[in-house]
């Protein structure tokens, strides 16, 4: 196991606290920033629940942390807290360092635009110039395997096709942070096992990863740590073997 001999600096590099984050359901997508303040003035509404409650967690430079659950428990929303794509409710979310995100596969992707393209517009909104993708471009390229589509439309590509593009730029990226959301689920095995052996070559550089899944093999490969959320709440934060034992005595296998 990568992760066997690897420990942790004390820095804190993500700091959550008392967060609550609360979502409407008769309505598409987050609301406006109008909505976020005047929110915090009144109580709730009957069309809105809480994805997220009262959840307190500190993170270290170099864990490897796991997020276990079922699927609309939490699991995703923090990921999207922690990348700054949602703000939250109630309490705070603070991130020193960089974060590599592969949270949605089209996020940040072009649907017209050629994978070309894409390649050089998402790694600089990622804070790459053009000469550090210039050098990574051929490896991007390389580890997606999908040098014969380099001026197709990235709307054309099959599902497994764009997890194979984002995956290979985000994992060039430099953020010490990386998030991982499911999304290789969708990749053919071969990749698959691919990118877990790249995901293996960041945790030996040091990186922090914050890895959902649902496979529990998978889990206990990559971290070393684990969280529990069930229905918006921390139920449980301590080493992978215990999260995953406390979930399977709920629920089954994760």
């Amino acid at each position: 196991m990568a992760n066997a001999t690897r420990t942790a600096t004390q820095e804190t590099v993500i700091h959550v606290d008392d967060v609550g984050i609360r979502f409407r359901r008769n309505r598409r997508g987050r609301r406006t920033f109008k909505d976020l303040f005047a929110s915090r003035n009144r109580r709730s509404r009957p069309d809105e629940f809480w994805a997220l409650r009262h959840l307190s967690v500190e993170v270290r430079a170099g864990e490897a942390i796991g997020v276990v659950g079922r699927n609309g428990q939490g699991k995703s929303t923090l990921l999207k807290l922690v990348a700054g794509v949602i703000l939250p409710d109630e309490g705070s979310v603070e991130v020193s360092l960089g974060v590599a995100p592969l949270i949605e596969i089209t996020g940040g992707f072009v649907e017209d635009l050629s994978v070309r393209d894409n390649v050089y517009l998402t790694a600089g909104l990622h804070g790459m110039t053009r000469p550090m993708i210039d050098a990574r471009f051929d490896d991007i390229i390389d580890f997606a395997e999908i040098g014969g589509f380099l001026d197709t439309p990235y709307k054309h590509l099959s599902s497994g096709m764009k997890v194979r593009i984002a995956f290979a730029v985000i994992s060039r990226l430099e953020e010490p942070i990386i998030l991982v959301d499911e999304v290789l689920a969708v990749g053919d095995k071969a990749f698959r096992e691919k990118c877990y052996r790249r995901i293996e070559e960041l945790l030996a550089d040091g990186r922090t990863l914050f890895f959902v899944s649902h496979n529990e093999r998978d889990l206990r490969r990559f971290c070393t740590r684990g969280l529990y959320l069930d229905k918006g709440r921390l139920v449980l934060d301590g080493t992978i073997a215990d999260v995953l034992a406390r979930y399977d005595e709920e629920y089954g296998p994760a």
